[in-house]
């Protein structure tokens, strides 16, 4: 860590501005229209009755430059629990200091503590930037595995399907 700034896990008051950097993260991967949620249901889903993920943020003289959202996930083979992050996003005129790595090594940090079996994500095909960043960092790209997605009316279908 450096003086410049800090990695910490995120607070009740930290949602408004995580949820304006998920808009951020939303435009520059040319997903905004997606953005369905809000900063609400963000709110209830990190800090609410059951809790469904968690967030760091990076913080650069009090503001909020970063964020990584992680959940829980399950590895069968391992028999072990393991963290999926499922973004990590830093403002781009605060790349190139150390943030984005310091994260990275703060999830790995808490991954070793939960004796988790792994910490894996997902990175778009298109950016190389990310890729290579994430190749540095030691992370295996793997080729073979695809992510499968139901949403929407394809959820509500699958759900309706009969056994």
């Amino acid at each position: 860590m450096t003086s410049k700034f800090k990695i910490r896990l995120s607070i009740v008051n930290d949602v408004p501005q995580i949820f304006r950097l998920i808009q951020a993260l939303a435009e520059y991967e040319k997903l905004s229209h997606q953005v369905t949620g809000t900063a609400q249901d963000l709110q209830e889903h990190l800090f609410g009755g059951r809790v469904y993920a968690e967030a760091i943020v990076a913080e650069w003289k009090d503001e909020i430059v970063g964020f990584a959202l992680f959940h829980s996930n399950y590895s069968t083979f391992l028999t072990k629990p393991g963290i999926y992050l499922e973004d990590l996003f830093v403002l781009p005129e605060y790349r190139r200091q150390g943030i984005g790595k310091a994260m990275l090594s703060y999830l790995a940090q808490l991954a070793v503590e939960r004796n988790a079996g792994r910490l894996e994500w997902s990175v778009l095909d298109w950016n190389e930037n990310a890729i290579a960043f994430y190749q540095s960092m030691g992370a295996k790209v793997l080729p073979d595995w695809r992510t499968c997605r139901v949403t929407k009316d394809a959820l509500q279908n699958l759900a309706a399907i009969e056994a």
